[in-house]
């Protein structure tokens, strides 16, 4: 599992052929994407993971096997509505909600905004849209692989 990760993490993004688009996304750098993570990086984020896991087992064996299925429904229609890719992100308020996340409150919230850092790069909207729409492929924007 950890060598599928490791290789997914190693490739680049690039077009419908393959090849990777430099004047788009930059010159790729092998040398941050082939070191191990650290330990602790691992842990973190495979935490979140396993935390919805043990939820969801709970719920089955209290409720039974409806309760997390109905569960993934409504995490399904919830997670396809979003704004247009532009200035303004999308909340995902009722995500958040019916995941839990509105009673978490961690150090991202307020101190680690992205469109305040100054490597912050906007969001390119018209090839966003395309993405969305299955007109193009790759990140949306290069701040984002």
């Amino acid at each position: 599992m950890a060598l599928q990760e490791q290789d997914e993490a190693l490739s680049l993004p690039g077009n419908h052929v393959g090849a990777h688009d430099t004047l788009r996304y930059g010159i790729p750098a092998f040398k941050t994407e082939a070191l191990p993570a650290h330990p602790a990086q691992v842990i973190q984020s495979t935490f979140c993971k396993h935390q919805d896991q043990t939820r969801r087992s709970v719920l089955e064996k209290v409720y039974g096997s409806a309760l997390p299925l109905k569960m993934d429904i409504e995490e399904q229609i919830l997670s396809r509505f979003q704004r247009p890719p532009g200035l303004l992100p999308s909340s995902m308020l009722g995500l958040e909600s019916l995941t839990g996340a509105l009673d978490e409150f961690g150090f991202g919230d307020f101190l680690n905004d992205p469109q305040q850092s100054e490597s912050f790069v906007p969001v390119d909207m018209h090839h966003g849209m395309e993405i969305r729409l299955g007109l193009s492929k790759g990140p949306v924007a290069r701040s984002f692989f």
